[in-house]
């Protein structure tokens, strides 16, 4: 069963097996969406960037090295942690490994962007972006040396891990990247009928 995908107008269009025939006004509309979309992205991903950035710099020199502070009682804390592993303090000794990945999914996410003409997709995918970017610069240009950078977390939560806001924003796109998907919608704008089959696979 098809369901209707967007197109350059905002009108839904059949999503069907074969690529629809379109009029060169058509593809110029749907190139321009295209494009709109990929600013929306890089704009979302800038942004996420810039935040978890600006967060890092102020708690290295404010807080580093100094006693750690309460945000909401014992509960949520703010003190400086180096990681050399992922998100939330996982595998440690494998740094390296973790910027190759940070990297490809970079590779990954600007692939996708060639076909993206879905609006939650591209903030999700922004998300990505913009967290993996965050961490990456970490891992490249902090000690001990290049690649092997350990990146900065400060955001405690009791009972929990100590994260940054570059791993807050993987975390928020990699939700918003599920939720498409279970309800079967795609980068490129079409959306599929997602089966009881689909499901249980």
């Amino acid at each position: 069963m098809s369901i209707p995908e967007e197109s350059s107008d905002g009108v839904a269009e059949p999503a069907g097996s074969a690529e629809p025939v379109r009029t060169p006004e058509e593809l110029a509309a749907r190139e321009v969406l295209r494009r709109r979309r990929v600013v929306l992205l890089l704009g979302v991903a800038l942004l996420a960037y810039l935040i978890d950035l600006g967060s890092k710099l102020l708690v290295v020199a404010r807080l580093e090295g100094h006693q750690p502070i309460d945000v909401i009682g014992d509960i949520v804390t703010f003190q400086v942690i180096r990681n050399g592993g992922a998100a939330f303090g996982m595998g440690q000794a494998m740094t390296v490994v973790f910027t190759a990945i940070a990297t490809s999914v970079i590779v990954v996410i600007w692939r996708i962007a060639r076909k993206l003409y879905s609006l939650p997709w591209a903030i999700a995918l922004g998300l990505l972006l913009g967290g993996a970017l965050g961490n990456l610069t970490d891992r490249l240009f902090r000690s001990p040396e290049v690649f092997r950078g350990h990146v900065v977390d400060f955001i405690s939560v009791q009972h929990f891990a100590v994260f940054n806001l570059a791993d807050s924003a993987i975390v928020c796109g990699g939700i918003l990247v599920v939720l498409l998907s279970f309800r079967g919608s795609n980068p490129d704008g079409t959306v599929h009928q997602v089966t009881k089959e689909d499901k249980s696979a």
